[in-house]
């Protein structure tokens, strides 16, 4: 038994959960029921403009039909003074700088002939256009990106324990390939003034999660969050990446899937066990 180990669900209540969210929450569940461990929510509503209410009861409705139960969820939207402060922290150290590139102008300059087109977690890798920008400069219509090849100066021997089935073991993270394939990622969106790597390594620290669960879709962001980790001095969990629930086609489920919604399922008269059975648990 361990009584230490806790993870969590981390939904954004943008729409219904479908059938791939309840594979991911109940494997999270399963595993902390394994060992007598906590199971956590937390809400990532810091999209405030397409997060809505009635999403998120409607996911509190959805798991609790499912069986599943939770001490009171964080909600993201309630502490962007923590990301903020981490924010702050890293711009002290000078790894972060502002950035007014639009979408057009990253694609105006790797459009250049000597120019490739890398792709990272966060779509296509950031030129560098305006990396030395002091954050002195920083405008309200900025956004606020990682100095890479500043950021990897601290990383040592820094790795991640993976425990999922699919990319089993230790990973040490290259500085070399972090340059090369994430790049200067946005840790603030000039719209919501955080972002989700921010976001999700500060509070699996506050909510003192020891393992993430959550798809293969996000392994390749893990490098970034474990680097953040370092920077920011937090405790970093192990992680359990699971593989995707897909339709006939073999495209991963979105929440605008509505044929695939929990509430769908639950209308036509189906049990948590029939849920269940549908993802392969």
């Amino acid at each position: 038994m361990r009584p230490d180990y806790r993870t969590r669900f981390a939904p954004s209540p943008t729409g219904l959960l479908h059938l791939g969210h309840a594979f991911s929450a109940l494997t999270a569940w399963d595993r902390a029921q394994a060992v007598g461990g906590s199971f956590l929510l937390r809400m990532e509503d810091i999209d405030r403009p397409r997060c809505r209410p009635e999403f998120e009861q409607a996911i509190y409705e959805d798991l609790q039909w499912l069986g599943l139960s939770w001490p009171r969820p964080f909600r993201q939207s309630d502490r962007m003074g923590s990301y903020r402060a981490a924010l702050g922290r890293l711009g002290m150290s000078g790894l972060i700088y502002p950035c007014r590139c639009t979408r057009a102008d990253i694609k105006a300059a790797l459009s250049a002939p000597q120019e490739g087109v890398p792709v990272g977690p966060d779509a296509v890798i950031y030129p560098g256009t305006c990396r030395g920008r002091g954050m002195e400069e920083a405008g309200p219509d900025d956004a606020l990106r990682l100095d890479m090849r500043r950021a990897v100066a601290s990383l040592g021997n820094a790795g991640f324990q993976e425990n999922g089935p699919l990319y089993p073991g230790w990973h040490r993270l290259d500085p070399d390939q972090l340059v090369a394939e994430l790049g200067d990622v946005v840790l603030a969106r000039r719209d919501i003034g955080t972002s989700y790597h921010v976001a999700v390594v500060v509070d699996d620290a506050a909510q003192r999660v020891t393992e993430v669960v959550r798809g293969v879709d996000l392994f390749s962001a893990t490098p970034i969050h474990r680097l953040l980790q370092v920077l920011l001095e937090l405790p970093h969990p192990n992680y359990w990446h699971h593989d995707l629930i897909r339709d006939e086609h073999g495209k991963r489920l979105a929440k605008r899937d509505d044929a695939r919604a929990i509430r769908a399922y639950r209308a036509e008269g189906a049990t948590p066990e029939d849920i269940r059975r549908m993802v392969g648990l």
